[in-house]
């Protein structure tokens, strides 16, 4: 053999066994990075027309990457992240509200997670999840190897680490707590960028999912001062547009790690929003002073009008030609990005379910026009969804409004001017679409059920009780003001049969607090930060427990943190109740209940 030719066969057997080590797959699979923000609304950027808000690196991305500019999610921020990780909308796959109870995914739903994990890829999700805060709906769940998160629809919401405010929290890794420092967004981005750094010889999907610009708008002040002369915005507007210049910023660090560790070229980057504005604009009903920008359209977060639902996406990829500055403008939606996704990476992946989203990959790289088609978006935020309420059925740049009120968004961009009575034939059409979707949704429409007896201990909060007509407690300024909510029960189902330990607790186990005690750690609200108030104390007599038939209650000692009950539960499917008198005698359901799975037995039942 031949010198030449043996170091030939040595170098392409070094690279060989380089890469089965390293796991980078031969064929160099593509990178997904994804990046989803909170409440920041299509309006809510540069390069859409804002003339105000600070966004020069996802302004520029834009203009270098592929954008869908009739690109249309939920009206609200958890059923658009289930039908963007699934392809399915929400009312099927038991997100149709953001608490209740109906912000949990079912267990049956394959994640884009999964499907990527179960193609050999790495898979990390950081930020905000808000589809499931226990067993087995956490992102660790569902296809994330590696997570960092916070719990509940927002930072300091009911499932969060007791008293995070966006700065110094208490975060959960792979579920388990863990302190930080800094500001949220900026951990956020500092675990995705260690995550793509620890990944970069092999495949991965990170999924970036921010609470920011979602309430509270807490904001580094460097942040506020870039808007504090603007007279035309809201204080709370000055934050909020802080907060998204903050975004900004780690994005620029984003892509920078990319281009540094030469990943660039070969990652999908996906940048887009979950709903319309909630706070970039606000129109004085009295003066009719317009404050924020809107980018001409009708509604915000929470409305079927296009400014509930119509959001930035926009792509690059470097590889396939993906930054070109392209403007597309067919209608397209989040349950379309899972189908998308796993074309362009050319994984295996064939549903079983149906499927409300499509592949649009060919639209995207080579602007052949999808077929015509109807999509629906709707606001529920009921207990259990109702047919009509608050819907939006689309067709190119038709909306049909609530099932009566027609619009041409490419004359109107406004929708004010309802043209159903012109157009007798488009409006049954849409009906008609409508109804046998709604049929086809409604069979599949379900309540996930928390499975207990697995972890060692499982926390259920009021977050995620079955409300009908009044809302949950669903953040720790709620459980602050000390106000009994109605008795509601949790949908559970029991791993195993046995004994099991309930803790009944007012205040969260970390806050260290008993039943009875109030807390002065108040403080008041500043240029940058909303204020906290002081705890209510509340005086209880009694405790309750209902498992199924079997109910049973005790004397309160205010003293303690917990009223704790044994119980001997059969395994499978039921409802939990568990709630408390006051000395006055009104009921309220608890705040927090700690459950873990116990081999003494009962003695009170």
């Amino acid at each position: 053999m031949g010198t030449s030719l043996f170091f030939t066969i040595l170098c392409f057997t070094i690279i060989f066994f380089q890469t089965q080590s390293t796991g980078r797959i031969i064929s160099e699979l593509p990178n997904v990075i994804l990046v989803i923000t909170d409440d920041q609304g299509y309006g809510d950027l540069g390069h859409t027309g804002n003339p105000i808000i600070k966004t020069p690196t996802i302004d520029q991305f834009a203009l270098q990457g592929v954008r869908l500019t009739n690109y249309h999610v939920g009206t609200t921020c958890s059923p658009t992240r289930a039908g963007l990780l699934t392809g399915r909308n929400g009312n099927r796959n038991g997100v149709w509200h953001t608490i209740m109870g109906a912000s949990i995914l079912n267990k049956e739903e394959v994640t884009l997670a999964d499907v990527f994990k179960n193609n050999g890829y790495k898979t990390g999700m950081f930020g905000k999840w808000h589809l499931g805060d226990n067993h087995p709906f956490t992102p660790q769940d569902r296809g994330f190897e590696e997570t960092f998160y916070h719990g509940g629809g927002g930072v300091g919401q009911t499932p969060d680490y007791w008293n995070n405010n966006y700065f110094d929290d208490t975060y959960f890794r792979n579920g388990i707590p863990e302190k930080t420092e800094g500001y949220c967004t900026d951990v956020w981005f500092d675990e995705a960028i260690k995550f793509i750094e620890s990944k970069k010889d092999h495949p991965f999907l990170c999924y970036v999912s921010l609470n920011a610009p979602h309430a509270p708008f807490n904001v580094p002040i460097e942040y506020y001062n870039l808007y504090q002369d603007e007279e035309t915005l809201l204080e709370t507007q000055k934050r909020f547009y802080g907060m998204i210049t903050n975004i900004d910023d780690n994005f620029s660090r984003l892509l920078k790690k990319l281009d540094d560790l030469d990943l660039r070229d070969n990652t999908i980057v996906i940048f887009t929003t979950d709903n319309g504005t909630s706070h970039g604009y606000r129109v004085n009903n009295k003066t009719r002073q317009v404050h924020g920008y809107n980018a001409g359209m009708r509604g915000t977060k929470a409305s079927v009008y296009d400014g509930g639902h119509r959001v930035p996406f926009i792509m690059q990829w470097p590889n396939r030609n993906l930054e070109a500055g392209k403007s597309l403008d067919e209608l397209t939606a989040h349950v379309d990005i899972l189908p998308t996704i796993v074309s362009l990476t050319g994984l295996k992946y064939t549903p079983d379910k149906v499927m409300d989203g499509t592949d649009i990959s060919d639209y995207i790289l080579s602007g052949t026009k999808p077929k015509d088609r109807y999509l629906v978006t709707d606001t529920q935020r009921i207990s259990w969804p109702k047919k009509g309420r608050k819907s939006c059925v689309m067709q190119g740049h038709w909306r049909l409004v609530n099932g009566k009120e027609l619009y041409d968004v490419s004359e109107d961009p406004g929708q004010s001017k309802n043209i159903a009575d012109k157009h007798p034939k488009r409006l049954v059409a849409m009906n008609t679409f409508y109804d046998s979707w709604w049929e086809s949704v409604i069979k599949e429409t379900k309540y996930s059920s928390i499975v207990l007896g697995v972890n060692p201990i499982d926390v259920l909060t009021c977050h995620d009780i079955k409300t009908v007509g009044y809302f949950s407690h669903y953040n720790q300024m709620r459980i602050r003001r000390g106000e009994p909510i109605k008795p509601a029960p949790f949908q559970v189902d029991f791993a195993q049969e046995g004994n099991y330990l309930f803790k009944i607790s007012r205040w969260p186990m970390e806050s260290g607090l008993a039943l009875g005690s109030e807390v002065l750690d108040g403080y008041p609200a500043t240029a940058t930060e909303n204020n906290r108030i002081n705890g209510k104390a509340m005086k209880f007599k009694k405790a309750f427990i209902k498992i199924g038939n079997q109910e049973i209650s005790m004397d309160v000692d205010n003293s303690k943190k917990s009223v704790d009950f044994q119980l001997s539960v059969p395994k499978g499917k039921t409802e939990l109740l568990a709630w408390l008198e006051l000395e006055d005698g009104a009921l309220s359901s608890a705040f927090y209940v700690y459950i873990e799975k116990n081999e003494v037995k009962p003695s009170n039942i």
